[in-house]
């Protein structure tokens, strides 16, 4: 069994009073594996661009991974991904977990004027975006063709020193088909995923995986779980909450023993400590 990783989401907030760096520092101190923050940059309420603020953190901080959860396909052409990936880590010192998605909201797709692919086409995206990857972190003079993406004899120097591992925020049969065959990880969340249909869709990966040569252990499952510490459970099915022992428990019954946190709430760094103290322990006995 490999060992359990727990990541604390960042929020990508830029609103007064707001302080991911400081968020992502604290989380360090709580021993946290990594952070994470989404990728929206289409919207009123004001927020960071991920990348740029990732960036930040990593250079405020000095062993926490950094995670995009998940990056846009279709907001950044894959080369350029490349390129900003093999960076990022490498100034890092190899601490970026490149998560990735075909994209969520049409809506942002469409304000931002970059069309709006179908379902389809968004997994086709999202595949040619990790051989893109692959290939120009490997390979001199790369040339692919996709479907919906290409590049032509293309260099990248230099190249990756460590792997960059890439998870990928999946759902529908075709685009878990190619997480088990393509990606180092996947992230799928509670509200979207509860657990009992997350295990039907990792039996479709573990088979994916299996079936293109792969050991299935080699895909790094993470549940990307809202939580609050405390108080009583809440009504909404994507929020584990109550008491510590009762979100230990919760958490455990899942199947998963990595998960991704995102507090609820204004007191989200408090929160952040009693997952830490009073959650935390409790799964990684779970997991032995």
């Amino acid at each position: 069994m490999s060992t359990p990783l727990f990541g604390l989401s960042v929020s990508p907030s830029a609103a007064p009073g707001a302080d991911p760096i400081g968020d992502a520092r604290h989380a360090e101190d709580l021993g946290f594996d990594f952070v994470s923050t989404s990728d929206h940059p289409c919207g009123t309420a004001p927020t960071h661009e991920v990348w740029t603020m990732l960036t930040w953190i990593a250079a405020a901080t000095s062993r926490v991974r950094v995670a995009t959860r998940v990056l846009g396909v279709p907001y950044r052409p894959p080369a350029m991904i490349a390129k900003m990936a093999e960076t990022l880590h490498r100034l890092s010192g190899g601490r970026l977990i490149l998560g990735l998605g075909g994209g969520y909201s049409d809506e942002e797709f469409r304000a931002f004027g970059l069309g709006v692919p179908s379902p389809r086409e968004k997994v086709d995206g999202m595949v040619d975006a990790i051989t893109i990857l692959h290939g120009l972190w490997s390979r001199p003079g790369f040339t692919y063709a996709g479907p919906r993406y290409h590049v032509e004899a293309a260099d990248l120097e230099p190249k990756p020193r460590t792997p960059i591992p890439i998870w990928l925020g999946t759902y529908g049969p075709r685009a878990l088909d190619a997480t088990g065959r393509l990606a180092d990880g996947w992230i799928p969340s509670l509200g979207f995923a509860p657990p009992e249909q997350a295990k039907a869709m990792r039996e479709r990966i573990v088979r994916a995986a299996a079936g293109a040569g792969r050991d299935p252990a080699d895909v790094t499952c993470v549940y990307n779980v809202s939580f609050r510490v405390g108080g009583p459970a809440s009504d909404d099915p994507g929020v584990v909450a109550g008491p510590a022992q009762e979100v230990a428990e919760r958490l455990a019954g899942t199947g998963f023993t990595s998960f991704n946190f995102t507090p609820t709430g204004p007191d989200h760094r408090r929160q952040a400590e009693l997952l830490a103290e009073q959650v935390l322990p409790a799964l990684r006995t779970a997991s032995r």
